[in-house]
């Protein structure tokens, strides 16, 4: 990152906040974007799931480990005597709950994975023309997003419905209580499946499909204008931020790229933490451009009112191997992965679907479970963790597929995500499933904060821009042509398998290469 001239001889840091949906963080980054060392405060998290495929989180317990987080950057800043110029704000995106007309919660916070909804997607596509709802919202019918779940909590919880005033993200509701206001960012509206992402207003169709009203929604707000000022505890609690601009929350998928560096048609990010996604951030002006057609499989969201987020996301990814390393090798990893490693590709002879979590993209299936075929008394765990790995690269390839032909000549690949990032055996295989190379961002950087913190300073005039002049990556991983060839019938094996569990679906695979 290049920063502009600046006021004062020393630019200012900014405080970047990352609500995610295993920890909460707060740490500091300096003019240039780049994260100050022993500056992070770091809350872990759990999910709250149940056997009917229940995920949700206590919307105040959250709220507590974020303000602590927050407690804990200011300190590390009074006490290195570092002055904090704003706040960027980054979250989980789909998460659903309501508050009642005092903002006190009347439901959980019920989270993309959370797939009790899935049944409630036949209603809203008798309601709702399923292809309409995907072009004008970017979002399909399925339970990752507020539609099915608002149609599910007034099927199941008519008494939480009758006393809900309004329907928030967590993001929202973090804004709501430091800052009194109703406020909500273009980026994360536009992952609830309520937001027309070319008219950038509350979509009059799907809200009536989902059975809410205008009124019950969040003021749209931009990224980079400010919210309110802090409510008075809150500026008493933290005098350092009292007077800076806070800056409402984005998506965290899309706070990933920007801090993967990949930002435009020639950057493309794979992400692998809970859950795996691959996107791209392109520019788009929805005064002069239209509305360009959203390939089937996969979703369109927005960082701001000029750059869409497009891309895939499974629901599957360190969630799956984080099981596996449970259950099988009481969470030894090390032991699994030098077993795995040993391997060839696809030499255990499996065919696994990686569906523990039901599926996004690419097949949108919320019935589907987790499927392992070819186990031999001579099956290893880790055959069953190679096997994982692969499985998971075999479904970030059929996204790939679909972003590939958007991309520019000679795009590049980078990967971020705790959950990648520590595995060079997984970062291989992804490898050599594309077809591609791939780069490796830092294993220490929190790619979500830092892109938090980047928006923050390019709308403080900072920053230039939020496309980097330069990129740091720190490893690369070249495709081997023969393992490319083994994972593309692989490929094909796993699809057909699909196929005759779930029947026609979304998933069909290309395996030509790609170098």
């Amino acid at each position: 990152m290049t920063p502009s001239a600046h006021k004062r001889p020393l630019g200012p840091r900014v405080l970047a906040v990352d609500m995610g949906s295993s920890s909460i963080r707060a740490l500091l980054f300096d003019e240039s974007g780049r994260q100050i060392d022993g500056s992070e405060t770091q809350l872990p998290h759990a999910l709250i799931t149940s056997p009917d495929g229940g995920s949700q989180a206590d919307a105040r317990a959250l709220l507590d480990l974020t303000l602590q987080c927050i407690d804990g950057a200011v300190q590390h800043a009074v006490a290195s005597s570092i002055d904090i110029g704003a706040v960027g704000l980054t979250c989980f995106w789909h998460s659903l709950l309501g508050v009642d007309r005092n903002g006190d919660p009347t439901t959980p916070v019920l989270m993309w994975s959370d797939k009790r909804s899935g049944p409630d997607t036949a209603t809203l596509r008798r309601r709702i023309d399923p292809e309409t709802l995907h072009q004008e919202t970017g979002c399909r019918p399925h339970s990752s997003y507020w539609p099915a779940k608002l149609l599910w909590l007034q099927r199941t919880d008519p008494e939480s419905w009758r006393n809900t005033a309004r329907w928030l993200s967590f993001a929202d509701f973090v804004t709501q209580r430091l800052q009194g206001q109703y406020v909500t960012s273009l980026s994360m509206a536009s992952g609830t499946g309520l937001l027309d992402t070319a008219r950038l207003t509350w979509h009059d169709d799907a809200m009536s499909a989902a059975g809410v009203e205008t009124a019950t929604m969040s003021v749209l707000s931009d990224r980079g204008d400010p919210l309110p000022p802090l409510r008075s505890e809150f500026a008493r609690r933290w005098p350092a931020l009292a007077e800076v601009p806070w800056y409402p929350a984005i998506g965290d998928g899309a706070a990933a790229n920007i801090g993967a560096g990949c930002v435009g048609h020639d950057r493309i990010a794979v992400t692998v933490g809970t859950s795996a996604a691959m996107r791209m951030i392109v520019e788009h002006d929805p005064a002069t451009a239209g509305r360009p057609p959203i390939p089937e499989r996969i979703w369109c969201y927005l960082l701001d009112r000029t750059h869409r987020v497009l891309g895939g996301a499974l629901s599957n990814g360190g969630n799956v191997t984080d099981w596996l390393a449970r259950t099988m090798a009481g969470g030894r990893f090390e032991d699994l992965t030098d077993s795995a490693g040993r391997l060839a590709p696809d030499a255990h002879g499996l065919t696994l679907l990686p569906f523990l979590a039901g599926e996004r993209s690419p097949s949108w299936n919320d019935a589907a479970t987790g499927t392992l075929f070819g186990i031999r008394l001579s099956t290893t765990p880790g055959d069953i963790f190679r096997a994982t790995l692969e499985a998971t690269a075999y479904r970030i390839a059929a996204i790939h597929d679909d972003l590939r032909p958007l991309a520019a000549d000679g795009y590049e690949i980078h990967a971020n995500g705790s959950a990648v990032l520590n595995s060079p055996l997984w970062l291989q295989i992804i490898a050599d499933t594309l077809g591609h190379r791939v780069d490796a961002v830092d294993a220490h950087t929190e790619a979500s904060a830092q892109g938090a913190a980047i928006c923050a300073l390019e709308s403080l005039g900072v920053l230039e821009g939020l496309a980097p002049t330069s990129t740091e990556t720190f490893r690369s991983f070249t495709p081997d042509a023969a393992a490319h060839e083994r994972y593309a019938r692989a490929r094909e094996r796993q699809s057909t398998m699909e196929e005759k569990l779930y029947g026609d679906s979304t998933s069909s695979v290309s395996t030509v290469g790609n170098g």
